[in-house]
């Protein structure tokens, strides 16, 4: 069997594993981009390397489905220096977010691969894994960020999971909301109801909330609330409805190629202007953000609109006020 078959086999037999109900010829042409003869070898193959290991059921559409019980076997799937890479970069990433909880959490699925791997490749995989770190800048990143106290991590959490309503100090005042998510950034955001004032969402930074109380109220949360098309309605994490509306900026011809491979917003649309300059559309709200932004390119861009937005542009960020 080549190098190359025997990585296929591997990666078929952790697809079989993977699926409760069986693998079907169709999804192993899927997979690996094959035709169903090829998939009908691979099965065979899979079958004679773990003969007691692979049961071949017949499912109500009469399509035949593969499954491989989970064996030790199963460990040589790993890929070591990628998978431990990846995690080392989300768990750096959260942590900068100031978002301990969930840092820790993927920490603690990055230790449960250095103990499936043997200790000759958990090491290895470890020095490979900081070394790409190291290149790819995740290593020590500079940047102010907010640090959210854990306590009040693990309660939001718990409250979103209810729903529960909760109760809280927010610059003195107590509150009580009905969460419904988490706006992330430099600074971060409870998004919540406040039922005592009105139905509408509001915004609470997390830095500002203190005494907090996940309530045993239940309570009905919209269904038709998406977190993330909500934070979509911002550039950042700040939202101000008298702001939401259509923005345009115009980079200049000697910055539209460097402008084309950013993602200002998920909602933009770019386009090239016949004098080579970029117009970027997209729908949001939060100016200061922007115009904290579009001064890191100096004068390579031009604020078309909104009007608000281009006034406190040209204006420079002395005049800025600080974040909400």
């Amino acid at each position: 069997m080549s190098y190359s078959n025997a990585l296929h086999l591997l990666r078929l037999a952790d697809l079989a594993a993977s699926r409760h109900l069986g693998v079907t010829l169709e999804q192993v042409c899927e997979e690996f981009a094959c035709s169903p003869r090829t998939a009908q070898r691979m099965m065979r193959a899979l079958e004679d390397a773990f003969p007691n290991a692979v049961s071949v059921k017949t499912d109500f559409d009469r399509r035949r489905r593969w499954h491989l019980q989970e064996l030790p076997i199963a460990r040589l799937r790993l890929q070591g220096a990628d998978e431990l890479e990846a995690l080392e970069a989300a768990v750096e990433a959260t942590r900068e977010l100031g978002n301990d909880r969930h840092a820790d959490t993927l920490a603690g699925l990055r230790d449960r691969l250095l103990a499936a791997l043997p200790p000759h490749a958990a090491r290895a995989a470890e020095t490979d894994a900081d070394a790409l770190l190291e290149a790819y800048g995740m290593a020590a990143r500079p940047g102010p960020v907010v640090k959210t106290d854990r306590a009040l991590a693990e309660a939001i959490t718990h409250a979103l999971r209810g729903p529960w309503r909760m109760r809280f100090s927010y610059n003195g005042e107590a509150r009580l909301v009905e969460p419904y998510g988490v706006l992330m950034g430099p600074r971060r955001y409870l998004v919540a109801r406040q039922p005592a004032k009105d139905d509408q969402l509001r915004h609470f930074r997390l830095d500002r909330i203190s005494d907090v109380e996940v309530t045993d109220e239940w309570f009905a949360k919209d269904p038709a609330f998406n977190i993330a098309s909500y934070s979509a309605r911002s550039f950042g994490a700040y939202q101000n409805e008298a702001e939401f509306g259509e923005v345009i900026w115009r980079f200049s011809k000697k910055a539209a190629d460097r402008a084309a491979e950013w993602r200002f917003h998920p909602t933009q649309a770019t386009h090239r202007l016949p004098d080579g300059r970029l117009e970027v559309r997209f729908m949001a709200s939060g100016w200061l953000e922007m115009a904290w932004h579009l001064h890191s390119w100096g004068d390579s861009v031009e604020v078309i609109a909104p009007n608000g937005l281009r006034q406190l542009f040209e204006a420079g960020p002395t005049k800025y006020d600080v974040f909400p």
